[in-house]
């Protein structure tokens, strides 16, 4: 029994040994992938300095994430490459003329009814009146009648051969002028493409570090481009990256605020930039278009159901109509007062974007007399605003969106408002809503910017929507602003192709939709700032989502 007793241990022992010799070996044969896992988290962690937001755990998923990220933008930016071809031009004279260029309307009526559509044909011409061979002219259509304060888009069919198909849908009865703007040649288009994308240095951004009694201001950037050693702040689970020079004797956390100026830099040729003379913008093709009638006529409208989260938004979408907004695509329910306050008890709404969503909270008061501003101690017109109606259980607040934010005022960077991370930090619920606007600020970036924020902001809301499907979001779109603003940093033709990329990135996903773009076209704002009486149809649209 004894000897059996000893053959048994003998053999455990011999067991234990091989297991150890096994497992030996099999690390010394991994200890390179091994030893980079461990290294990978090391790395992580000092990269992040104080700016990334916490995550328990890093899913396979989430590992895969950022090499579809990568190859989603580079696809958006291969489609807008081909839609925007380069269009190289020896002189002013071979580029496209409003002038020049004829407009003929296609199959002319004796008498149009309301809800007809009306089509322009358009031939792009050059100065010296050669038909054009090539599309790609950035053109602007609108229907209008002054005296009944109506208004609405029209759509632009480009054939890439010259022509171009403009689309009217007459909403309303009575005389209407029709507009077709040329706001810049093709030439120009593909001018103001490349010079976006060629250099992130348009805006100089400083920051302002503090320690104690002492400030530094040092340069901070998108992208990391100083010799000197830099700070790198990361944001959200999609480590989008905020770069500054670090100050001599100061950690890196110190930094507090950050403000813009414009950098005296160009991408563009002389030559160029004499197609974005402010007679060269926005001239009018359709001079010689006389104005029409629409009758009423004894048509049968068609029915919609109301508007409501996740309904397709065509374009145009609505139409302005005595200075109401009217929609084509759903029934919009006009909430008077009690319908309004009803609607928003107990409701948590956060919005978060730029300074055209800081109007809504500005006007919001108005809407219900009951909200009132908390001062939350912060400072300039950028910090964090909130309303509340305790006795209703009302909360809305407004929050800047992170970067970039252009401005020469200095904005707090302590409590940053990106946008991905405030909606990670929501819980949600049927009585949460969320409005997101951003592009105005991006405009004078490179564009992958912009697409990598939009993909960022899609991936957070799928993951609120995981965790809270009745949570209702809201996109609300780019404005069109001021005609003859630098073009090169801040035009419309840049927010075009980012109101583009967004329909296209958030197309499928369950959200409801307030486009601005098609809005302001219509009212004829342009300002990127619009007047109360929009911003209060723009509330009312955003009313008819959640109530």
């Amino acid at each position: 029994m004894f000897s059996n007793m000893m053959l048994q241990r003998a053999l455990l022992m011999l067991t234990f040994l091989l297991a150890i010799s096994w497992t030996t070996y099999i690390i010394a044969q991994n200890s390179t992938e091994l030893w980079s896992m461990v290294n990978l988290s090391i790395s992580f962690y000092h990269w992040n300095i104080s700016k990334e937001s916490s995550c328990p755990e890093i899913s396979t998923s989430l590992i895969k994430s950022p090499i579809e990220t990568e190859l989603r933008i580079r696809e958006i930016l291969q489609n807008l490459d081909q839609l925007i071809p380069p269009r190289p031009f020896t002189h002013v004279n071979t580029t496209t003329s409003a002038t020049h260029s004829t407009v003929s309307i296609l199959n002319p009526r004796r008498t149009y009814c309301r809800g007809d559509q009306l089509d322009v044909l358009l031939e792009a011409r050059d100065y010296l009146g050669r038909r054009k061979e090539y599309g790609g002219d950035f053109l602007r259509a609108r229907m209008s009648s002054p005296v009944l304060k109506a208004g609405a888009s029209g759509k632009v069919t480009d054939f890439n051969n010259g022509t171009y198909l403009v689309s009217f849908t007459l909403f309303w009865q009575g005389h209407v002028s029709l507009s077709l703007l040329l706001i810049h040649p093709s030439e120009g288009v593909s001018a103001l493409w490349r010079a976006r994308n060629q250099g992130y240095d348009k805006i100089i951004f400083k920051g302002k570090f503090v320690n104690g009694t002492s400030q530094v201001f040092t340069e901070c950037s998108l992208t990391p481009n100083s010799r000197t050693e830099i700070c790198t702040y990361l944001y959200g689970r999609d480590q989008e990256a905020f770069y500054c020079e670090k100050p001599p004797h100061m950690p890196c956390e110190a930094l507090t605020h950050v403000n813009t100026r414009n950098r005296e830099i160009s991408y563009l040729s002389l030559k160029e930039k004499s197609l974005f003379h402010k007679s060269k913008v926005g001239v009018e093709t359709m001079k010689d278009l006389k104005h029409i009638y629409v009758f009423q006529c004894k048509k049968r409208e068609k029915s919609t159901e109301k508007c409501q989260i996740g309904m397709k938004t065509p374009f145009p979408g609505g139409y302005t109509l005595q200075g109401r907004w009217i929609t084509t695509f759903c029934n919009q329910i006009q909430l008077d007062t009690n319908k309004t306050n009803g609607c928003l008890k107990g409701k948590l709404i956060y919005l978060l974007g730029d300074s055209t969503l800081r109007q809504w909270i500005y006007y919001l008061p108005r809407v219900v007399k009951t909200l009132k501003f908390f001062d939350l101690h912060g400072i300039g017109l950028f910090k964090k605003h909130l309303l509340l109606d305790a006795e209703q259980h009302i909360q809305i607040q407004w929050k800047k969106h992170g970067y970039p934010f252009v401005t020469n005022q200095l904005y707090s960077v302590i409590d940053e408002g990106f946008i991905p991370r405030e909606i990670d930090r929501l819980s949600g619920d049927k009585n949460t809503a969320i409005v997101i606007t951003f592009g105005q600020h991006f405009r004078p970036f490179p564009i992958d910017i912009f697409i990598r924020r939009a993909i960022s902001v899609r991936k957070a809301i799928e993951r609120l929507f995981l965790r809270s499907p009745d949570t209702k979001v809201i996109i609300k779109t780019e404005n069109i602003r001021e005609m003859h603003i630098e073009t090169e940093r801040f035009g419309d033709f840049h927010g075009y192709i980012q109101y583009l990329t967004l329909n296209d990135i958030f197309k499928d996903l369950n959200v409801g939709v307030i486009d601005a773009w098609d809005m302001t076209i219509a009212y004829g704002t342009n300002n990127i700032h619009p007047s109360d009486n929009v911003i209060e149809k723009q509330i009312n649209m955003f009313l008819n989502y959640i109530c």
